[in-house]
């Protein structure tokens, strides 16, 4: 094999991302959801995310999705959505060449993403001690569902299983209907975030000091620190959580109230903003009424106070008590559905959903979404599809040193 060569970062994100991890390389192990997550917010950033994959096989999300004829091309839309910006080779890790090459990807990377069951990766000869001994400036990060310790670390999670280990589940929906699934996976996505956050952060360190880092993200974790309140109000106050439907514990009235065609979201929360709730929907009794005095009173009879805001609201549509609540300054929007949300004004004009050219053999565009952050002013949208699997595996070679014989023996011992 010829020597390494410094390797050129064309990055997945947008040119407004171009100043934030571009020249970063990122060898992402992921699969299905969380950790192709985290990878892809990298991706977005500008970073080089070259997606190490099982020859054959590939990522778990490429058979993903709600098209059969995409799922049968392993370009499932579960893996389109989260991997756009990528590069993928093929590496047998099973195999003494795919070692080979997996240990010559490690020597040039910044990032290893991997989100096995903790021990998988040391049990091929990969663990954090034989990874920072090639790469000293390495930062490791392994995405699981409980972590590296605990006597949990090595359940197999999947989200719905750590939404209801974290209690999510056990607050979501009524007192009649906890506990429920919040309706998409939620705490894959926390994990992915998370994981993200903390590559970034670590990358800061290596650049400051060339210092790597094993980072060791749970899902469990995450989803625990994203419940805020929830968490909070038992922990400091010593608040037993329960579900409270649409409702706010914290405040009232504020939750989903019934109009004359659908459901519409009021955050009435400060008193000045009950009272003009009150004003607009001409009820000015409700302001003197000394169950609703205070906000203390109105979280005590929200029930009460629910039955007589929905007598009026009943009067009007959602959109039209929408557009009334906006002019008055009251917080208020109506609740819609997910096609709904993409198709509104305010996330196009963000640019937030993505048009990119398909990969799969019909050909066409496919739609994703971006950065939910803009850099510089401007939305980050991903700059290529997602891979085929195995797409750039003899460029990403080359890249790392390999010559064009020495990339067919491998192939040729089914190493890649």
């Amino acid at each position: 094999m010829n020597e390494v060569h410094e390797h050129d970062i064309g990055g997945g994100g947008s040119d407004a991302s171009a100043g934030l991890l571009a020249g970063t390389r990122v060898l992402d192990m992921t699969n299905v959801l969380a950790g192709p997550f985290a990878g892809y917010q990298l991706a977005l950033m500008g970073a080089d995310v070259i997606k190490i994959e099982t020859p054959g096989t590939g990522d778990l999300a490429r058979q993903l999705g709600d098209s059969a004829e995409l799922s049968g091309e392993l370009l499932g839309t579960s893996f389109l959505a989260q991997n756009s910006g990528k590069r993928s080779v093929t590496v047998n890790l099973k195999t003494a060449g795919g070692k080979e090459v997996f240990e010559q990807l490690v020597t040039g990377a910044d990032v290893l993403l991997e989100n096995f069951r903790p021990g998988v990766l040391e049990r091929l000869g990969f663990g954090w001690e034989r990874l920072h001994s090639i790469n000293p400036r390495l930062v490791y990060c392994a995405v699981s569902g409980f972590g590296a310790d605990g006597p949990m670390r090595t359940r197999p999670a999947y989200d719905q299983v750590v939404q209801g280990l974290s209690g999510i589940m056990s607050v979501t929906g009524t007192r009649d209907t906890a506990p429920l699934r919040v309706g998409y996976p939620v705490c894959d996505s926390f994990g992915g975030l998370a994981a993200a956050f903390a590559v970034s952060s670590a990358l800061v360190r290596q650049q400051r000091t060339g210092q790597g880092a094993y980072l060791d993200t749970s899902m469990l974790d995450a989803a625990l620190t994203s419940m805020g309140w929830v968490v909070s109000d038992h922990l400091i106050a010593g608040r037993e959580p329960t579900p409270m439907g649409n409702e706010n514990i914290t405040s009232a009235p504020s939750g989903t109230f019934r109009t004359a065609d659908g459901a519409l979201n009021i955050a009435a929360n400060k008193q000045e903003q009950f009272e003009t709730l009150c004003q607009i929907l001409e009820r000015p009794e409700l302001v003197e009424d000394p169950r609703f005095a205070t906000r203390e009173d109105r979280k005590l009879n929200r029930d009460v106070l629910r039955e007589e805001l929905e007598t009026s609201l009943k009067a009007k549509t959602a959109t039209e008590w929408d557009e009334i609540f906006l002019g008055g300054g009251v917080p208020a929007a109506p609740v819609v559905s997910v096609p709904r949300a993409l198709r509104s004004d305010q996330v196009a004009g963000r640019g937030l959903v993505a048009t990119v050219e398909s990969p799969a053999a019909c050909g066409g565009t496919v739609q994703v979404l971006g950065l939910p952050t803009h850099v510089d002013g401007h939305a980050v949208s991903p700059s290529s599809p997602a891979p085929r699997l195995g797409e750039h595996t003899d460029e990403i070679l080359a890249e790392v040193g390999y010559s064009r014989s020495e990339i067919d023996s491998l192939r040729g011992d089914h190493a890649i």
